[in-house]
């Protein structure tokens, strides 16, 4: 596991302390963990694992597919 060292304003702190005295949590640390994984959570962060050369690879076959062209490439009408 990581360490890192964080300032806060004292704000954000005092509303630790009151979680934790609360019993949301056990202790300052796990409320730590849980408000920054809860947070970064929220960004719904994703590693892209795609390459450029897939990229244009899909970007043709999608070319091709006729379903996925908006508008008909036929004449044909009634």
């Amino acid at each position: 596991m990581s360490k890192i060292e964080v300032t806060l304003p004292d704000r954000i702190n005092d509303d630790i302390d009151r979680l934790v005295d609360q019993g949301e949590f056990v202790n300052r640390e796990q409320a730590v963990e849980e408000l920054l994984s809860m947070g970064v959570s929220t960004y719904n962060v994703t590693e892209e694992t795609t390459t450029e050369d897939e990229e244009l690879f899909t970007q043709t076959v999608d070319d091709q597919d006729p379903a996925m062209q908006d508008e008909p490439n036929d004449d044909y009408g009634f």
